[in-house]
């Protein structure tokens, strides 16, 4: 038997599409086994809900998408039979349980062949916490999935089934173990159809959970996951194949190769060999003559690629065809700028210089320089002038021109309207520059910088900001920056604007530091009252300064209402500030 894994993107709920992508994927992995699958049936796996593309959300209390979900199923099964007759599909599908309650679908797995198809696995293990929401659409289900097919005893788990290690996990979800409901029955191979997004380290963590069920199970396990941006959400792919434990038991083992697929790629893969494989220090299976998988991309390397991907796939999937930033001569903008060119294309990028009077000469020429060497066009246009139109209409109100806070928040609802009115009549995306740490505290401002489509570095803390700028100008990038169609060579954000002091240059000698504390001191605090659930109480037990933790916390709570208006974050971390973050405005 042939086994291959199809990394697919989908569309969220374009089931015709996503029909279309699973036969052609189909068809590309029996052209992979050639004459071979003529003779020796071939099982293509794919995703969880690969159907419908993950996650649907409320797409799924459609009657008429579960009634084209089984249209679309028998067709599949009717192509399969005029062109591809011994290929198999395992297709992650929302069966319904035929039920009236709610809810009444099972997160499934349907065996697709030329001679129909059927439900083969239901997930266990529904996950509610951070930005999902199984509980809300499916039941689960008690019975472990054990697919026999030419001899081979495939064990089906589905995404979080695989995550119930105690040891490896913060927090387990409760309810039952899957992978030991798997035992008794001696799977020759575990396959695991994932929907799973990035997460900062959570590749190796993946791995790790995968050795584990290696090593209870005694047999190799398959992991393929989704690929591609779906709103805040990106999924990395990184899928995987790992070979028994060297010191677990043999029984029939499936023929495999050793099998990394390269994070953030859409692609086909297929694992045959007529050898088993042979166990390698750390655990990762190999056939003799096999190329060596490429290894796991540095930390930064991963986090700017699920970036790119993250806004290539929002502006393809929203029918954007190019994008527009505000590009200031600061640190911030300036890695949106070269995310986004890496995602679209320098010459589908656009940034308008919007300088102030209280704009330094440096900002300027570092935001113009920096464009040049992207190759995005720019347009630059004065603000003055439309500050005091504001300051002469708003007098007779106030009693006086605006001052202060007020004034400040001026000028950045100004640059907001202007980057608004561009993109509207261009029909661009437009990206919001800030970071996490300022979207934290509410260092940014309404109808103002926070204007956009899409906050694409809006899970990056300022000093995260600093390390992934570094690591663009350093030689370890040079290969991922060419890849992605990025000048390879020198320097790509500038000394210049690395090393200058944050300012958001809204009054005359503004820095960041007069408002906020050290970013290298304010971030520590955030990531453990924002990701960790910490309290300040907990904070200055364990050492923190008390008027920090609870300035902090302070900061954190009153600015709910800004992020509740906040374009969509890209999510690279363990909690983002989206779906994820449910906090109340008006508390306690």
């Amino acid at each position: 038997m042939h086994l291959a894994l199809a990394q697919l993107n989908p569309l969220v709920g374009d089931l015709e599409g996503n029909a279309a992508r699973l036969l052609a994927a189909a068809q590309q992995a029996t052209a992979l086994a050639g004459a071979e699958a003529t003779a020796e049936p071939l099982l293509l796996a794919t995703p969880e809900l690969s159907l419908w593309g993950y996650p649907p959300r409320d797409l799924l209390l459609r009657p008429s998408l579960i009634a084209l979900q089984g249209r679309l199923l028998d067709r599949l099964s009717r192509d399969l039979a005029a062109q591809l007759p011994r290929t198999q599909l395992l297709v992650g599908i929302a069966e319904p349980t035929g039920g009236a309650s709610l809810p009444n679908l099972f997160n499934a797995v349907a065996l697709v062949t030329a001679d129909g198809w059927g439900v083969v696995c239901r997930k266990q293990l529904l996950p509610s916490y951070d930005v999902f929401d199984e509980r809300r659409y499916f039941q689960s289900a008690d019975q472990p999935a054990l697919l026999a097919l030419d001899g081979v005893h495939l064990g089906l788990t589905i995404c979080e089934d695989l995550w119930v290690d105690n040891d490896l996990l913060q927090q387990r979800l409760a309810g039952p173990d899957p992978i030991a409901a798997l035992q008794p029955l001696r799977p020759d191979v575990l396959l695991n159809l994932s929907a799973s997004p990035f997460g900062r380290g959570k590749l190796a963590l993946r791995q790790q959970l995968a050795r584990r069920a290696v090593e209870r199970l005694s047999c190799p396990l398959v992991y393929v996951n989704q690929v591609g941006g779906n709103d805040e959400l990106v999924f990395d792919g990184a899928s995987f194949v790992m070979a028994n434990h060297p010191l677990a038991p043999k029984h029939r083992p499936l023929p495999l190769q050793q099998l990394q697929l390269r994070c953030c790629s859409e692609q086909v893969q297929l694992i045959s060999g007529d050898n088993g494989p042979t166990v390698q220090p750390g655990g990762a299976g190999s056939t003799q003559g096999q190329p060596a998988p490429e290894p796991i991309p540095s930390d930064s390397e991963q986090l700017f690629r699920a970036l790119v991907l993250g806004v290539a796939d929002y502006a393809r999937k929203c029918g954007f065809q190019a994008a527009l930033l505000g590009l200031s001569g600061g640190i911030d903008s300036a890695l949106v700028a070269v995310i986004a060119a890496a995602a679209l294309g320098a010459e589908r990028v656009r940034a308008l210089l919007l300088p102030s009077p209280y704009s330094s000469p440096g900002s300027i020429t570092d935001a113009l320089a920096l464009a040049q060497r992207l190759g995005i066009t720019t347009a630059t246009l004065p603000i003055a002038s439309l500050m005091q139109g504001f300051d002469q209409a708003l007098e007779p109100a106030l009693g006086g021109v605006p001052s202060g806070v007020s004034a400040e928040n001026l000028q950045s609802r100004i640059r907001g309207s202007l980057l608004m009115a561009v993109a509207n009549q261009e029909g661009q995306l437009l990206l919001s520059t800030g970071n996490k740490s300022e979207l934290a505290v509410g260092y940014c401002t309404l109808y103002g910088d926070m204007n956009g489509g899409l906050a694409v570095i809006g899970d990056l803390y300022k000093t995260t900001v600093f390390e992934l700028c570094d690591w663009l100008d350093s030689p370890a990038a040079a290969a991922c920056r060419a890849e992605l169609g990025l000048p390879a060579g020198g320097e790509l954000i500038g000394a210049a604007i690395r090393h200058k002091p944050p300012s958001a240059e809204l009054r005359p000698d503004q820095q960041d530091s007069d408002s906020l504390p050290n970013y290298a001191v304010l971030d520590p605090v955030l990531k453990a009252l924002i990701e960790q659930h910490r309290s300040p109480e907990e904070l200055i037990a364990g050492g923190s300064d008390a008027a920090l933790a609870e300035r902090v916390m302070g900061l954190l709570r009153r600015a709910e209402f800004k992020r509740r208006q906040a374009p969509p974050v890209l999510k690279v971390s363990r909690r983002s500030f989206g779906t994820g973050w449910r906090m109340p405005i008006a508390a306690g």
